[in-house]
């Protein structure tokens, strides 16, 4: 379980949390008024993220960990895919984009080490 004594401590947790506003608040925008299934959708891929790696730290075992990490980290990579199409269809400015896609790269990296930390 690594060395923390709670979720809220794991730094891809905190990067999740506020990704997690930051996409409640882009798909809030004009823009998407008229997309409400690709809205929601962002909102739920961005809250998985943090949501597994709470429920896999809580579950106190490394491998049910790891496998909420992956769970995780696919959420990442299905939130990056819908920013693509977010930016296609103009809801969102390259800008926005880039930003976005920086922070969920970093998350996806910080899961990918934590797993190989676990893993070990």
């Amino acid at each position: 379980m690594g060395k923390f004594n709670s979720f809220e401590e794991i730094n891809s947790w905190q990067k999740a949390r506020i990704l997690n506003k930051k996409i409640y608040l882009i798909t809030d925008a004009v823009s998407f008024n008229k997309d409400f299934d690709l809205a929601r959708q962002m909102r739920r891929c961005s809250v998985s993220i943090s949501s597994n790696i709470a429920e896999g730290f809580e579950r106190n075992t490394d491998k049910e960990f790891i496998h909420f990490l992956y769970i995780a980290k696919g959420s990442a990579a299905e939130l990056r895919s819908q920013l693509y199409l977010a930016l296609d269809l103009n809801y969102i400015s390259t800008e926005v984009f880039d930003e976005l896609i920086t922070e969920i790269t970093e998350i996806s990296k910080l899961l990918s080490g934590f797993i190989k930390y676990l893993s070990k």
